[in-house]
Order: C-alpha cells, then sequence, then structure tokens
C-alpha cells in the first residue's frame, strides 16, 4: 500500500510542476520560436527549393520532424509513465485488469505526439482517424448504457430483495456525489462541470463517463456564450482509478469509523428468494426509479433490462451474449478511447489535479457516509437484526470490489463471519443510486 501511495504521489507531484512550470515556459517558448521563424525566414530560390526536397538529406529531416522522438515534450513523458504505472497496477497488484490495462494502453498510444500537418490519421482528436471514430461513442454517452446491460445480466440482486431496507446504505454512500458536486462549485467550475465531477463520489466510471458525456464535453454553450470544458478523460480517469484503489483507500476508512466489536457482529443468513420475486424485481424497479429520475433511463433501462434478461431463464442465449462478448468488446474499446483521449496537453491542467483531488475526498465521503448511517441504523435495531457497519462501505458503486474488501475485513476479525452476500445489497443499490444521482444532476443542470 506504501508503495502504491507513493507512487501516485510522484505522479501528482510530476502533474503539479508540469502544469505550473514547465508547460507555461513551452508555451513561452514555442511562441518565441514561431516569431522568429516568421520574422527572419529568407527568401529562397524555387529551384533550389526542388533540389532539396529530392535529396536524401530533405527526405531523412522530414521523416525525422514527423517522429514522436522529434515533436515529444516532457508532458507527453510524463503521461506514458502513468500509462506505465496503470498497466503495472493491473498486471502486478491485479487491481481492475480488464479495466487498467485497456486505459493504460490508450494512455501510451494517445500521447505518441507527431505532426499535426500530417497526413496520417492516427490521433483521437484527429478527423477520420480509427480512434476518432471508435472516441464517438463515449462522446455520445454511447458505451456506458452497453456496460451497463452487461452488469444488468450478470448481477444477481436476490441479496437485496431478501433485505431491502440495504437499499438505504447505497443511497446514504451517495452523500459522496453531492460533496463533490459543492466542493467542484466552490473550486470555481461551471454548474454543469462542477455535476459531471461530482458522479465521481459514486466510483462507477460507466456512469461518470455518461454524465460528463452530457455536461462537461466541451459542446454545450453556457449563458456567456462560451462552451464547458472538456472533461471526459480526466474524470473517466479519476473514477476508474478510484475503482481500482478500493481495497487500498477503503480498509483504513472503514476501520477507523467501526470498533472491533462493531466489526465482530453476525448477521442473520439471507432468506431464499423466489424465482418471482427475482423475475419481478427489474420490472417494477424499472418503473419505480424511472418515475423517480427519467433522465437516468439510458443507465437505468438497460441495467434492469439486462437482468430481465438473465431472471426470466428464456433468453439464456440474450444474457449469455450481453454479460460476455457484448460487454468485453465495449470494455476494451471504452478503456481504450478514454485512455487515449487524455493527451498531454488536454488532461495536464490545474482542472485535472483538482478533479484527481476531489474525487479522492468523495470517495473517502461516499465510504465514511454508508458506514456512518449503518451506526445509525443500528439505534433502531435490536438483537441479531442489527447490521454489521462494515457492510456500508459497499454503497459505492464498485461491484464486486467494494463488496469483497468488506468480506476480506470481516475475514480477519473473525474467520467465521461472512459478509459478503450482505454486502452484496448496498453494493448493488449502490450502482442504482448512482445512477438515479446521475439522472437527477442531469435534468437539473442540462
Amino acid at each position: 500500500m506504501r508503495k502504491i501511495i507513493t507512487v501516485f504521489g510522484i505522479v501528482a507531484l510530476l502533474t503539479l510542476v508540469w502544469t505550473l512550470f514547465i508547460k507555461p515556459f513551452e508555451q513561452v517558448n514555442a511562441t518565441e520560436t514561431t516569431t522568429t521563424q516568421v520574422v527572419v525566414q529568407p527568401d529562397t530560390n524555387p529551384a533550389q527549393v526542388s533540389q532539396d526536397e529530392n535529396s536524401a538529406v530533405t527526405g531523412l529531416k522530414k521523416f525525422w520532424e514527423y517522429t514522436g522522438f522529434y515533436n515529444a515534450k516532457l508532458g507527453h513523458l510524463i503521461m506514458i509513465f502513468i500509462g506505465l504505472i496503470f498497466i503495472f497496477l493491473a498486471i502486478k497488484y491485479d487491481y481492475e485488469p480488464l479495466l487498467l490495462i485497456p486505459i493504460g494502453t490508450g494512455i501510451l498510444m494517445g500521447n505518441v505526439p507527431f505532426a499535426l500537418n500530417a497526413q496520417l490519421q492516427l490521433g483521437i482528436y484527429e478527423d477520420g482517424s480509427v480512434l476518432n471514430y471508435l472516441y464517438f461513442g463515449v462522446t455520445k454517452g454511447i458505451y456506458p448504457p452497453l456496460i451497463f446491460l452487461g452488469i444488468g445480466a450478470m448481477t444477481d440482486f436476490s441479496s437485496l430483495i431478501s433485505n431491502p431496507r440495504l437499499m438505504l446504505l447505497g443511497a446514504a454512500a451517495q452523500v459522496g456525489i453531492f460533496a463533490t458536486f459543492l466542493g467542484a462549485l466552490y473550486l470555481g467550475f461551471h454548474p454543469a462541470e462542477a455535476g459531471a465531477i461530482g458522479i465521481i463520489g459514486g466510483a462507477d466510471g460507466p456512469t461518470a463517463i455518461f454524465l460528463s458525456s452530457k455536461l462537461a464535453n466541451g459542446v454545450n454553450l453556457l449563458p456567456n456564450g462560451e462552451t464547458v470544458k472538456n472533461l471526459i478523460g480526466p474524470i473517466a480517469i479519476a473514477a476508474y482509478s478510484y475503482m481500482a484503489l478500493v481495497p487500498v483507500i477503503q480498509p483504513p476508512i472503514m476501520k477507523l469509523l467501526t470498533s472491533k466489536k462493531e466489526r465482530l457482529i453476525k448477521m442473520k443468513p439471507p432468506r431464499a428468494v423466489s424465482k418471482l420475486e427475482k423475475i419481478m424485481f427489474p420490472i417494477v424497479g424499472l418503473l419505480l426509479t424511472l418515475f423517480i429520475s427519467p433522465s437516468s433511463l439510458p443507465l437505468l433501462g438497460m441495467l434492469f433490462f439486462g437482468n430481465l434478461l438473465k431472471e426470466s431463464t428464456v433468453t439464456k442465449r440474450l444474457a449469455d451474449t450481453a454479460r460476455n462478448p457484448l460487454i468485453d468488446m465495449v470494455t476494451i474499446i471504452l478503456g481504450l478511447t478514454v485512455g487515449a483521449s487524455t493527451q498531454a496537453d488536454v488532461f495536464l491542467t490545474p482542472d485535472s489535479i483538482f478533479i484527481f483531488i476531489l474525487g479522492a475526498v468523495s470517495f473517502m465521503v461516499a465510504t465514511a457516509g454508508g458506514l456512518l448511517f449503518a451506526k445509525v441504523m443500528n439505534l433502531f435495531l435490536k438483537g441479531d437484526n442489527k447490521l454489521n457497519p462494515l457492510i456500508g462501505a459497499a454503497g459505492v458503486s464498485a461491484v464486486p470490489d467494494s463488496a469483497r474488501v468488506v468480506q476480506s475485513i470481516g475475514i480477519k476479525e473473525d474467520p467465521t463471519n461472512h459478509l459478503l452476500m450482505h454486502a452484496m445489497a448496498p453494493n448493488v443499490s449502490g450502482v442504482i443510486g448512482s445512477a438515479v444521482a446521475a439522472g437527477i444532476l442531469l435534468s437539473f443542470l442540462l
């Protein structure tokens, strides 16, 4: 854990140095160079120019000027280093490898610089490139609903159905979203941008991408005629980073806010859930949540549709497709394009630093919110109905990682105390809660 925190500290320091000192210097230097070239450009003989262009030396010079070695700046190297860290964490520590390896590779691809006037179309922001076409699904919010379809087809809501009161823990954890929203407003972000940043508090990558593609996409006009900032890349990277670091961030907070006695509480096993209840849940959940927050239709509609495919048992082929090849393909494309969008000149800005700081604080607040609300609920419960407060930490949307962390901490305290099934209830309700919160923010801010 200490090594990981040290690595992220180095990355944060390099980013801060770049944004405050190196980037302004490079911009001034580039301006001076351009000015000099315009003033002292000599007259040339057309015949001599033609002869030089046909020479091998000129050809090699042009080739060199098109290479990434010639065009690379310190910012590109910093971003490549960050991409390598993502890949390292995924392989070495098994932190969300299905997400971090595509994202890390995308960061590498997106930060190999090339001449802007070249005919090669490689960059994600270059019209006509393959990555640009694939990135269309990010900017238009296409991929997140498809991810939710797969999640719905993989999720078993039995634990939540058997103990519906645990849904309150998932709702309580969403306090991180609104705390981050207020923090972003305080730092001077426009309300639409602040709303997109706030969703990081739910630790839900697809929802963060969906909301930022609507509110902070660099396209929407503000009342003063300006456009909102394009924060999709920093928000997505922050959300997925904190999802991957759930096993690092949550345990200290869980131990700090609970006592030894509370961590030893054993909960009653969940009751058996009938097939009819499993089938009715996605239908009722779909109608209820969408009537509350119609703007969350693209996410929750697909989530409950995927779950209905799974629980109906008559659409097994469709459910298998949604939870296996479909979600795998979308995850690859989403991770790669989001990573490639974090080019140095776009990503290494003071806004990105603020977003990462707000994201870390919001994730801690969300974890604490679920834990503390579980303790409050215990004030009104007696005997074997009491909750182990640890399961409140699973109220964030990082499914199933936060539930696994709860299980791990519970086992360390008591090898016979299995909390995984109990923790899955607030965990899946956190997914629903973050999507509802996104819909509410979208309806107010768009």
